[in-house]
């Protein structure tokens, strides 16, 4: 919410007078069959995958400005994900609509906020999460992981390796950039 973002805003200000990295790392999702799909949900998850992460960086702008350095931007990591990318295989309409607004979020905040702030985004593939539990119910995981070409579902060191890239000094020439993590899913 914009109260839930003033909020943390003012208290990231109160300690910090400049942010060199911003993660936003906002995801909801509902699932239900297009005939009953309601309103609400989607506006939710528009809300929180989408608004959030943009009045966040929005708010913060100003503090990643002063932490940037000639050689050394300040950097936002959007975390969008494989669906942003191609259709899943369940009727959850408007998550993919809001990663692959993510995705095209973070390249036109990169052209703008560029050369002070790079902006990226990480599109995971299948991670094990609470919102990805439904998917490994009843020990069916060997049946989920067959369709991804690197048979397995994401560990968090392969999620964490990206962030840090992006984060440190070697991901300073990076921007615009939606890099998927997803074990190969999408090149079937």
């Amino acid at each position: 919410t914009a109260e839930g973002i003033a909020r943390l805003v003012a208290a990231v200000t109160e300690r910090e007078s400049a942010v060199h990295v911003l993660v936003n790392n906002a995801g909801a999702a509902w699932g239900a069959p297009l005939e009953e799909y309601p309103e609400a949900a989607w506006d939710k998850v528009l809300g929180i995958n989408v608004k959030g992460p943009f009045l966040l960086t929005q708010a913060l702008h100003g503090p990643m400005k002063a932490a940037a350095a000639p050689d050394d931007p300040a950097r936002v990591i959007m975390i969008g994900s494989i669906e942003g990318f191609a259709v899943p295989a369940w009727p959850n309409y408007a998550y993919p609509a809001s990663k692959a607004a993510i995705h095209q979020l973070a390249r036109h905040l990169a052209a703008d906020l560029a050369p002070e702030v790079t902006v990226n985004a990480i599109a995971p593939g299948l991670f094990p999460s609470k919102m990805t539990a439904f998917a490994f119910n009843d020990g069916n995981e060997q049946e989920v992981v067959k369709r991804i070409p690197m048979r397995r579902a994401g560990r968090p060191t392969d999620i964490a390796g990206v962030a840090l890239f992006l984060a440190s000094s070697a991901g300073s020439y990076v921007t615009g950039a939606v890099l998927p993590v997803d074990g190969g899913t999408t090149l079937r």
